[in-house]
């Protein structure tokens, strides 16, 4: 799919969603997490491009819902939906689906809802999927011991884009590479005409850096792995949980985690672990066996009766002797003690195999007092063990790169697979907490049965069924607050939700696939002649449009007077007949717009049976063909039948035949 050919991306948008592996993948499949990566597109952003491409692959103009009514119906139901999501993905994944008028989108979409439905959503699962989220990239990672190296300046591009956590080089020879190895640890030519070549330090030639990250730039992977720790973990354990087939050994997976520390250090190798604790305590570790020796020494002197003679004494002066030749003479042994004392001391607290030459040279044989360390031996066995600590950090980094490489791509699945779990489960829980099930489309206009609402401020057990079928155009009358509203928005939530390709609340229901949905609410009061105007502007492009439309009006009489009302809403009914449209109109002058309008105008009515403790009692389900009788006449009709004889009620009720 060409990007710039989907609604909503242009060339800036375009550029950046090149920067991803696979763009054109990530559209066709509605990845929202993988649209969400590329750099300045959030997720919100990456569900409307997801929900665009779609719609562009269907060649669909996005043109069902025709007023914000009808979008606050979908707004509804796709809120029902987002709410049973556990993870943020799944919410902007659910976006995605919006009621299409293409056959082919709404089977896709229905075969997706349909392998959902099978979905357990188990505490477990739904628990584990707390700690999903998609993957992310680390940010700020910087590698300073390491570079790379080309004398190619299409090569040097094409690094430096690829290896941002990397210092890249221009080199001209031999002579700058041998001149960048002794700033680096590790210099990774990038031309393979420095193969074989003879160079001081580790100078390593890797044409193709891209195909060797684990090489090249281990430290990258180490920190993904280590920055996702939490996600693939609760990815591992939705599958299981779920009882879903992973796409990798998650048994390896959680072995090479546990080998990363949080900054995505390499953890677990005791001969690392050693070198490290090695160069940290050196200056502890020396000053310790130091005083070590000293306090040996002290103790010797402090026990032994030196006698000299006079004329030794002379000798001693005359010859420019030092205390220390004093103590060679006579304390030679227990020098030897301590100095012998102390470098074990050392090589014990440094605890690595392979140094002890180092470690003997850092107190020298010549005999002093106090003791002293040689601050040069020092320095070279700081030098040594720091090499040797960086090497087989290097070494180990290298090696759990390499099994974390093997492991990049399917962690890619295993958490998408998670993810898109969620979406499935979001629909599965929809389906059971409203009794959904899923339509059927065939025939012409709308046919329910058993269907009750989601979106009445009632708990859901609490709704009555309804039954209501229209094809054709037709008039619903009824008491207030009889359901007539309700039972509209019914009709437009089964249509929404079935052209989303999703189920619906009801036993069963029976759908032409609609081109549009116009849903006209209830106005607030009488319109100035100015939005009258504006709303006769609306109904005439709507009677004459294009294709296969749903029409629901409520109460449009409010606008203005009532007896130009019925005879507006007459003259739509009759346009909209001539079309074949299929039309639901609520009003109170049903009886009025009946008689004005010039053909047999279908009246359907939901029937008040009576009255109880002051409210009314409804029966839900639309009746064919009545007229239903308003709030004033049942009142009024109570009134009469508890006259004992005939008198002003039962005259005024007279009034209503």
């Amino acid at each position: 799919m060409e990007l710039e050919a989907v609604p909503g991306v242009g060339a800036k948008t375009a550029e950046r969603l090149r920067s991803l592996e696979d763009p054109e993948r990530a559209l066709s499949e509605g990845d929202v997490a993988a649209l969400a990566r590329a750099p300045g597109i959030s997720e919100g952003r990456a569900a409307r491009i997801a929900r665009n491409a779609v719609r562009a692959r269907h060649d669909e103009d996005g043109r069902f819902l025709r007023t914000d009514r009808a979008r606050d119906i979908y707004e509804s139901a796709l809120d029902l939906l987002k709410t049973r999501a556990v993870t943020d993905y799944a919410e902007r994944r659910l976006e995605t689906f919006y009621p299409s008028t293409a056959e082919s989108r709404i089977e896709e979409a229905r075969e997706f809802a349909e392998r959902a439905a099978d979905r357990d959503p188990d505490a477990a699962v739904l628990a584990a999927l707390e700690g999903c989220g998609p993957l992310v990239e680390p940010t700020g990672l910087r590698i300073r011991d390491r570079c790379l190296a080309t004398g190619d300046a299409e090569t040097f591009a094409r690094a430096e884009a690829a290896f941002p956590e990397l210092s890249v080089e221009l080199v001209e020879d031999a002579r700058d590479l041998a001149e960048l190895a002794r700033g680096y640890s590790t210099v990774v030519a990038l031309d393979e005409s420095y193969a074989g070549l003879d160079i001081d330090g580790d100078v390593r030639v890797i044409p193709d850096p891209e195909a060797h990250v684990e090489e090249v730039a281990p430290e990258r992977l180490l920190a993904f792995f280590s920055r996702n720790r939490e996600r693939l973990e609760a990815a591992a354990a939705v599958h299981e949980a779920a009882g879903m087939d992973p796409p990798c050994d998650l048994d390896a997976l959680r072995d090479a985690l546990g080998r990363i520390d949080e900054d995505g250090s390499v953890l677990g190798n005791e001969a690392l672990e050693r070198l490290r604790t090695a160069v940290d305590d050196l200056d502890a570790a020396v000053s310790m066996a130091e005083s070590a020796a000293n306090d040996h020494l002290r103790a010797a002197i402090q026990q032994r009766d030196v006698t000299i003679e006079g004329a030794d004494l002379l000798s001693l002066v005359e010859q420019g002797a030092r205390v220390d030749s004093l103590l060679d003479r006579e304390l030679a042994d227990e020098f030897d003690e301590a100095v012998a004392a102390a470098r074990e001391r050392l090589k014990d607290a440094l605890a690595v195999d392979g140094y002890d030459a180092l470690c003997e040279s850092v107190f020298a044989d010549e005999t002093m007092f106090p003791v002293e360390r040689q601050d040069d031996a020092v320095s070279r066995l700081r030098t040594e063990l720091t090499a040797a600590r960086d090497r087989t950090a290097a070494e180990l980094k290298q090696s759990l790169a390499a099994d974390l490489a093997a492991l990049r791509e399917p962690v890619e699945r295993l958490v998408a697979a998670a993810l898109e779990l969620d979406v499935e489960l979001a629909v599965a829980r929809f389906a059971a907490d409203f009794d959904c099930t899923m339509p059927t489309f065939g025939g012409s206009g709308v046919t329910v049965e058993g269907g009750r609402s989601p979106l009445l401020d009632v708990p859901f057990e609490a709704v009555d069924p309804v039954d209501y079928a229209v094809d054709g155009v037709a008039l619903l009358s009824g008491v207030n607050s009889g359901g007539k509203t309700s039972t509209i928005d019914l009709v437009g939530l089964v249509v929404v939700l079935a052209q989303m390709g999703l189920p619906v609340p009801a036993e069963r229901v029976r759908l032409e696939r609609f081109d549009a949905l116009h849903y006209q609410a209830k106005s607030q009061g009488t319109l100035d002649a100015g939005a009258f105007e504006a709303t006769l502007r609306e109904f005439g492009e709507l009677v004459t449009g294009a294709g296969r439309r749903l029409v629901l009006v409520d109460e449009l009489e409010s606008i203005t007077e009532p007896g130009a009302s019925a005879k507006i809403i007459a003259g739509i009914l009759e346009a909209l007949a001539e079309d074949r449209a299929t039309a639901v109109f609520v009003s109170h002058l049903a009886g009025e717009i009946r008689d004005a309008t010039g053909f047999d105008v279908q009246v359907d009515g939901i029937e008040a049976v009576g009255l109880e403790d002051g409210e009314l009692v409804v029966e839900r389900s639309p009746v064919k063909g009545l007229l239903a009788r308003s709030t004033p006449e049942l009142i009024v009709e109570k009134l009469a039948e508890s006259e004992t004889e005939d008198g002003f009620y039962r005259e005024l009720l007279g009034k209503f035949e």
